[in-house]
């Protein structure tokens, strides 16, 4: 199991729904206001970044159909970034980044 850490935009036809799925899943100070929606910081173990990002998309998806997720999750000592369900990349993470492993 790994840890990973989440940076992440979501976007919703309704933020009031999500927002306690967000604080559920990722803590009470996961989500603050944008302009766009809500920025989101957390941290979910799973086997890896695509099981996590889908497991959060879900749980959304769920609450609110028109729900989308920019997310970056850092572990195992790589960064992968998605749109909604789509993997867009993954790289190293820098040396000095603090990710961990369990």
């Amino acid at each position: 199991m790994t840890r990973f850490s989440l940076t992440g935009e979501v976007s919703s036809d309704d933020l009031a729904v999500i927002r306690p799925v967000l604080t559920q899943m990722l803590g009470p100070a996961a989500a603050s206001e944008t302009s766009g929606g809500l920025h989101v910081e957390g941290v979910m173990d799973g086997e890896d970044a695509r099981e996590v990002n889908r497991r959060l998309l879900s749980a959304l998806r769920r609450a609110e159909k028109r729900t989308r997720l920019r997310a970056e999750w850092s572990g195992g000592g790589h960064i992968h970034r998605f749109f909604d369900y789509v993997p867009k990349s993954t790289r190293a993470a820098p040396p000095d980044s603090h990710s961990d492993d369990e």
